[in-house]
């Protein structure tokens, strides 16, 4: 698997490669996953890297805020279900977490740092 080149700059949600029709639902599938410790979504947290459509096959390479996160589990699981949701049920799904790049807080978006306080 071939890594997902991050965007420069702050607060770039994700990189996207596959069919537009399925950006909206997959965007919104991602959009209601919220980290339980932050109270926010994955995407404005900043914590998925990107989604890769091929064919019948969703990749998603996503990570925690910091190695030791103790919802890890959950949050995948969350991914899976919400994607098993939108998806037609046919289509497979990886969810693939990576520690590098290390996330950092340049990575949320203005509406989470406004929440944060930032």
């Amino acid at each position: 698997m071939d890594p997902i080149d991050l965007p420069a700059g702050p607060a770039v949600p994700y990189v996207y490669a596959g069919p537009a029709e399925l950006r909206g639902r997959i965007d919104g599938a991602l959009c209601a996953v919220v980290d339980p410790e932050l109270a926010m979504n994955i995407v404005d947290v900043g914590l998925v890297y990107g989604v890769r459509v091929d064919a019948d096959l969703v990749h998603v390479t996503m990570t925690m805020t910091s190695a030791a996160c103790p919802v890890a589990d959950v949050i995948l699981e969350d991914v899976q279900a919400e994607l098993d949701r939108v998806l037609p049920p046919e289509w497979r799904i990886e969810v693939e977490l990576v520690h590098q790049p290390a996330w950092g807080p340049e990575r949320m978006s203005a509406r989470a740092k406004a929440f944060m306080g930032w």
